[in-house]
């Protein structure tokens, strides 16, 4: 696992946008030699972060995402920036999902000062993070583990969600496309995030910049089932009348 520069991640996030980019395009944005971008490309696809091509280089796939570990450290700075800002829209004594990913486990840090919660989760990450808060009770959905990262996924974790329903879901995701469709990868997951979405009366997505047009092969659903949007950079004109015609609330992090 390595920590990527600001230039490497910016570029990892300029490649996960557009597909495809050039070493010419990426020397003159940043300034640097062809040979600097060069090895750039180089360390991010031994981190199979990226592939490289001939003279340039484009997204890994639409079928597989970033391993865990190495999703842990990219935009950690920007995640915990989306965390705290989330952290601050969610009162104690309420009821919250909290489901897979590297940036919701970020908000379940921002949680610790909180008093009253219960946390419903199928991410064991986050279980037991915040089974140490003091007046924080956590419950574990049911289900099948997955390796990788901890995640609980399955019919069984469906069904043990439809159980309950809760005031607030925070929710990760891989993909938000220029229409407002939301992606991942896992068709698991996604169903068990659709059921998550259905028992919450406020959905908070929490999604960083490089989530943005990135390509991924399931669909969600659509922004429109989105309470509130939390990011960290702000979104195109294009994106801001998408996210408003979806009447989805935008909070971009300081």
């Amino acid at each position: 696992m390595i920590i990527l520069n600001q230039r490497q991640q910016e570029l990892l996030s300029w490649v996960q946008r557009d597909g495809h980019v050039t070493v010419e395009k990426l020397a003159a944005h940043f300034g640097v030699t062809y040979q600097t971008i060069r090895r750039d490309i180089s360390l991010l696809a031994g981190e199979k972060l990226l592939h490289r091509m001939h003279g340039g280089a484009s997204v890994l796939s639409s079928v597989e995402n970033v391993a865990y570990n190495e999703r842990q450290v990219l935009f950690s700075t920007e995640k915990q920036r989306i965390a705290k800002l989330v952290a601050e829209h969610i009162p104690n004594h309420a009821s919250l999902f909290i489901n897979l990913g590297t940036t919701t486990e970020e908000v379940a840090k921002a949680l610790h000062n909180h008093r009253g919660l219960h946390v419903i989760t199928n991410n064991l990450n986050v279980a037991a993070m915040m089974c140490d808060y003091p007046d924080c009770e956590v419950i574990v959905a049911s289900g099948v583990m997955r390796p990788r990262d901890r995640g609980i996924i399955g019919e069984a974790t469906i069904e043990f969600i439809r159980k309950f329903k809760v005031d607030y879901a925070i929710i990760g995701i891989s993909s938000i496309e220029n229409d407002g469709t939301l992606r991942d990868f896992d068709l698991r997951e996604v169903r068990t995030s659709e059921a998550i979405i259905q028992q919450s009366r406020n959905v908070f997505l929490v999604a960083d910049h490089s989530k943005f047009g990135r390509p991924a092969l399931v669909e969600l659903g659509h922004l429109s089932k989105i309470t509130a949007l939390f990011t960290d950079r702000p979104v195109s004109e294009e994106m801001a009348e998408v996210i408003a015609e979806a009447k989805t609330e935008l909070f971009v992090a300081d």
